[in-house]
């Protein structure tokens, strides 16, 4: 339900109880929104979009933000005028224990042994 205080720049996100496990997979299953996933993961705050220097244009990044945001894998807010991304540990954690940490730790051991960082 949306409050009569909510701006125009507020961004739509799944309430915890419409997260599903496939929606997460998807979102997951892109190399690019992986690697954002563990930068946040690996930061532990919130970032902004233009933090990521992503090797794709500025629309395919806002569709992979749209795309994790819309799966319920990171809460997106602004702060002035920098879009903020968070990982949204508590309610996937929460929903699918253990999930999340096995795949940053899965994508980071395939990183370094494909000598991606």
């Amino acid at each position: 339900m949306t409050s009569p205080a909510v701006s125009s720049r507020d961004l739509p996100h799944p309430a915890r109880e419409e997260i599903r496990l496939e929606a997460v997979l998807h979102a997951l299953s892109d190399p690019m929104r992986l690697r954002i996933v563990r930068e946040l993961a690996s930061d532990g705050d919130e970032l902004s979009c233009s933090y990521f220097d992503l090797p794709v244009t500025k629309s395919t990044s806002t569709h992979h933000f749209r795309v994790l945001r819309e799966s319920g894998v990171v809460r997106q807010v602004y702060r002035g005028t920098a879009k903020m991304n968070g990982l949204r540990r508590d309610d996937l954690d929460g929903l699918f224990p253990g999930l999340l940490d096995t795949l940053v730790d899965a994508a980071a051991r395939e990183a370094a042994r494909l000598g991606a960082g």
